[in-house]
């Protein structure tokens, strides 16, 4: 069993959140937390519902209101998906870098572009140096 596993009853994630079965119906009605359905219709619950019941609890507590803690939930979830997203480009070019050693490599350009360059090569510096004057009035 993990923290995703749904097998508390609404009383008993109630209870683990500290509030009323009632407030957990409702948060189901706004879309706040959704739990599962059993065939029987019946609401189960995982550690990680419970652990989204007491974040509510804690913004409404400093004075959020639902639709502000909806958006903040919103919020939340997309930036753990976009740093899941990251963490698999991460890896994915990793792999590639280990694939292909030496085979590409990039540099920055003066105007923010990128160029690609051949493995063992360097970028050509400028050596000018520039003066700049105050013009007098």
């Amino acid at each position: 069993m993990d923290e995703t596993t749904r097998v508390f009853v609404i009383s008993t994630a109630a209870e683990l959140a500290g509030m009323h079965p009632q407030t957990l119906r409702q948060y189901d009605r706004l879309g706040l937390v959704s739990p599962e359905r059993t065939p029987g219709k019946s609401r189960r619950y995982s550690m990680l519902d419970v652990a989204k019941l007491r974040e509510i609890a804690e913004l409404g507590s400093e004075g959020v209101s639902l639709e502000g803690i909806r958006r903040i939930l919103e919020l939340e979830d997309h930036v753990r998906g976009l740093e899941n997203r990251l963490r698999e480009l991460e890896s994915t070019l990793a792999d590639e870098l280990l694939n292909r050693p030496g085979r590409r490599v990039f540099a920055a350009g003066s105007a923010g572009d990128v160029i690609s360059m051949k493995a063992g090569t360097r970028t050509r510096r400028s050596n000018q140096v520039v003066i700049w004057r105050q013009p007098r009035p």
